[in-house]
């Protein structure tokens, strides 16, 4: 974690303050402190929101020391609670980890928790002695085919069991009862209730609440742009990227480094010629799924889940590598510090930033 105004450059204005609400119609913002703020062109690039709430007892089983056996990775405060869930799992017990249905940030983490606990069980000699179970409100592994398959093999082999199409509703943390409860997304109106000894818990997510009442949001509260263009479908002197963006791909960070270079060239043209540009977003995404240690399938796709991949030619990358371990372990987190935040990275090739027609 690092202050956030230590990654912005001098030259660029830091307003300190969240936005209350958008008027694109007079192309201007309100801050939650009150004060205006007037644009000429606005880039919408806010993020998510965790929904905690949604699922009853979480907030209060996550707030709560070891004793409650439920944590997350998705919370910064909670990481290192993770870690000692894992460390104090001892054989014979049982170690859920959850996906809820409907988009997260990184798509792949939630299994990525299930992998490397189960590794680090087997290197501490209690696996398979901890039953560990990935229970999903997907209906597959993964939401692009090319790499389901694969990671349910993955899943096999390591003596993952799995659930599908169940999503977490209720946590019971009570005395030494320890309860987790899902909807049956298959069967309207019934739940299935798993006993649990850790869970690992990836909260559902959605829209923020600012974006969602605005003028800037689709049906569904995102930021409503052109998938390609990144351009507001309505008010042309805005654009949106990542996360809180309409874009139909993962939200992940490699996906809005590709979308960086894209957004921009757009903006730049619109803000020279008064037309936007031609460059065009291919919906690229990428999802570094560490399976265990040393141990990574590196997933990169584009719109309707169609492989992208930068290695593809050299090596199936359905296959989980060391070299891909490395590329996400090391190799990612100095990239990210030394260029992405100085908007020195241009998506999957890396420092070479694309080339547009003139």
């Amino acid at each position: 974690m690092r202050p956030t105004a230590s990654l912005i450059p001098e030259h660029l204005t830091h307003i300190q303050s969240n936005v209350g609400t958008f008027s694109p119609s007079s192309n201007s913002l309100t801050l939650e402190s009150g004060e205006t703020v007037r644009y000429d062109f606005l880039i919408v690039a806010a993020g998510l929101q965790i929904n905690y709430g949604k699922v009853k007892g979480l907030t209060e089983a996550l707030a709560r020391p070891l004793e409650s056996k439920v944590s997350t990775i998705y919370n910064y405060d909670t990481c290192d609670k993770t870690w000692d869930l894992i460390e104090s799992t001892k054989s014979g017990q049982k170690a859920l980890f959850t996906q809820p249905f409907g988009p997260v940030k990184c798509a792949g983490a939630p299994q990525k928790m299930a992998y490397m606990a189960q590794d680090r069980f087997a290197r501490t000699g209690r696996f398979p002695g901890v039953g560990v179970e990935f229970v999903t409100g997907l209906p597959v592994m993964f939401g692009v085919p090319h790499y389901s398959e694969a990671l349910d093999r993955v899943r096999r082999e390591k003596g993952i069991e799995a659930d599908f199409a169940k999503d977490l509703v209720e946590v019971k943390v009570q005395g030494g009862e320890r309860i987790a409860v899902f909807k049956d997304l298959k069967n309207v109106g019934k739940t299935v209730e798993k006993e649990f000894d850790m869970m690992h818990v990836t909260p559902p997510m959605g829209p923020l609440d600012f974006i969602k009442s605005s003028p800037l949001a689709d049906a569904a509260g995102w930021v409503d742009v052109s998938p390609s263009s990144l351009q507001h479908t309505k008010f042309p002197n805005v654009f949106s990227l990542g996360d809180c963006s309409s874009l139909p791909t993962s939200k992940t960070a490699a996906a809005i480094t590709a979308q960086t270079p894209i957004l921009i060239e757009n903006l730049t043209k619109l803000m020279e010629t008064g037309k936007v540009g031609e460059a065009v977003y291919d919906g690229y995404s990428s999802c570094p799924l560490f399976t265990g240690y040393g141990s990574l399938m590196l997933a990169e796709f584009g719109y309707g889940g169609k492989p992208l991949e930068t290695f593809g030619a050299f090596a199936d990358q359905r296959i989980p590598r060391r070299a891909f371990y490395h590329l996400a372990k090391d190799v990612f987190p100095y990239a990210y510090y030394k260029h992405m935040v100085k908007g020195e990275w241009f998506g999957p090739k890396g420092l070479v930033p694309p080339v547009f027609p003139a």
